[in-house]
């Protein structure tokens, strides 16, 4: 079955409904009204462009026959007549900015092909933004070009509202090179780039990376948005995350590529922070840090708006090269409910689902409810982790933090919940099959794994499987379990795993199945 995930003015994004990750069986042809526009498709999630508003369309592929019809606009502003160049020499900000800020209620603002130099854009509500192919927003890499945004700002009543965030707490940082704050109905589309230019300026350099003073700006940041769409586009090369929506409902994320070099600090690809009713479909993630993690501050933010990440959909997605797969955490204070995760494939990464909190997360750190169903993972070096003692921060690597000690519960201590994973089938894995690490205080309540395989390589690696003080390095090592309540197994299989395939401490109850 086919089935139409989106459609703008001028776009429109479909999906096979299939139990194949990510890849269908056979390759396949999209025809449009009948001629044919793409050859040799393998993906479930596919993309059609250039297309005409208000305008009724047939998309036919493998068999299946989608009928749709296009948003209308109420008018488009193209940037070259405001004076933009293109040129990658002079710089568009003025005339890209004044596009935005003229443009009318439901209307298109479209940037054709070429490079489009520009200090941070700030967008508005009910627009849409379109870079054709070969338009490419390039950043500067001159660090003055990039306001400073304050932490904070008081309102009229004198309630504080966070303006500016770095890795989970209201910090001042440098604007990102796309930016909306309280802006709804806004959709990002087309086959154009955007484009922080990092590679080329001082933003990766060690003395930049480590000077926190003033924080490194995002490639993307959408702070108290609502009904955003960002579809097709390619981001790269963020100074830092990449995507980044925060305190922000109804993020939609179609057939997006999101890239960084693999030696990029910081360069995470999407980043979800304490929003909710986020979708993630057939995107593509190669980046220097976590492709996907889902965050919701740290302990400050946490007390005082409790507010959790919740209903995120990742699905058809491909993930590669990145330190984690799919990431929760570390910045979780708020905790994560109602999270799946299908149909994916995960090549290269460090880990596939990574949890990674501390004990200092807060009591609102709970996370539940995540599943994770028919996964295909490759050469990933350690599937599944749950990492309680993460050591991130300044006081990461105190006793506070790695104590195997039974300290009291309070309103700093995480908690997880249950998590289920099922369908999956790793090959090529290194260091551990799995390795679930709980607080003795407060163990991770349940675990359920279920026809799953782990096939480990040959020559794996020998490593540590998580980030945490005192760990001993592992290879091809079983599923580790300390400080969990209830373990279900069935239909898990290990092949080619040195000693025991079940690594059990602390654990209540561990139930295995053929």
């Amino acid at each position: 079955m086919l089935k139409l995930l989106f459609v703008s003015s001028t776009s429109a994004c479909f999906e096979f409904q299939n139990n194949e990750p990510y890849y269908k069986e056979k390759e396949y042809n999209v025809l449009l009204n009948g001629h044919q526009i793409i050859e040799n498709k393998k993906e479930n999630v596919f993309s059609i462009f250039n297309l005409e508003p208000k305008t009724h369309y047939i998309v036919e592929a493998d068999g299946e026959k989608v009928e749709f019809c296009t948003e209308s606009e109420t008018a488009v502003i193209n940037v070259r007549e405001l004076g933009a160049k293109g040129d990658g020499e002079a710089e568009d900000t003025i005339a890209l900015q004044t596009a935005i800020n003229i443009c009318p209620k439901g209307a298109r603002v479209y940037i054709p092909e070429g490079n489009y130099l520009t200090a941070p854009l700030f967008l508005k509500s009910n627009l849409t933004l379109e870079l054709a192919k070969g338009a490419r927003l390039v950043g500067f890499t001159d660090m003055d070009k990039y306001p400073i945004l304050p932490a904070k700002v008081l309102n009229n009543n004198g309630d504080e509202k966070i303006i500016a965030t770095w890795e989970g707490e209201a910090l001042s940082c440098r604007a990102a090179l796309l930016c909306g704050y309280d802006i709804e109905n806004v959709q990002i589309v087309g086959e154009g780039i955007i484009d922080g230019n990092a590679q080329n300026g001082v933003w990766w350099t060690d003395e930049v990376v480590k000077n926190r003073s003033v924080c490194r700006p995002r490639l993307v940041f959408l702070n108290r948005c609502e009904n955003v769409v960002f579809h097709g586009i390619t981001g790269q090369n963020g100074a830092s995350w990449n995507f980044h929506p925060f305190f922000s409902k109804n993020i939609f994320f179609y057939d997006i590529f999101v890239k960084a070099p693999k030696i990029s600090p910081n360069t995470d690809g999407l980043n979800p922070e304490a929003c909710e009713n986020v979708d993630i479909i057939g995107c593509k993630f190669s980046v220097g840090d976590d492709c996907i993690a889902i965050k919701s501050g740290k302990i400050d933010i946490a007390m005082k708006y409790q507010k959790s990440a919740d209903k995120h959909t990742i699905r058809n997605c491909l993930m590669q090269y990145g330190h984690g797969a799919v990431v929760l955490g570390s910045e979780i204070a708020g905790g994560v409910k109602n999270l799946t995760v299908s149909k994916c494939v995960f090549e290269q990464t460090d880990r596939g689902l990574r949890i990674k909190t501390r004990r200092g997360r807060s009591k609102y750190c709970v996370i539940d409810g995540v599943e994770f169903d028919n996964i295909r993972m490759i050469d990933v070096l350690t599937p599944l982790v749950i990492n309680m003692f993460y050591y991130c921060d300044p006081d990461g690597r105190t006793e506070y933090v790695w104590s195997r000690e039974k300290l009291p519960i309070d309103d700093r201590t995480p908690r997880m919940g249950e998590f289920t994973f099922k369908n999956i089938r790793c090959t090529g894995c290194n260091i551990a099959a799995g390795y679930f690490d709980g607080l003795p205080e407060q163990p991770i309540e349940k675990i359920s794994i279920q026809n799953v395989s782990f096939d480990f390589a040959e020559d794996a690696v020998c490593d540590i499987p998580a980030m945490l003080s005192f760990v001993p390095k592992m290879s091809r090592a079983g599923l580790y379990l300390d400080n969990v309540n209830e373990v279900n197994l069935k239909n898990v299989t290990f092949n080619n795993v040195i000693g025991d395939t079940i690594i059990r401490k602390n654990c209540k109850n561990i139930n295995i199945e053929d």
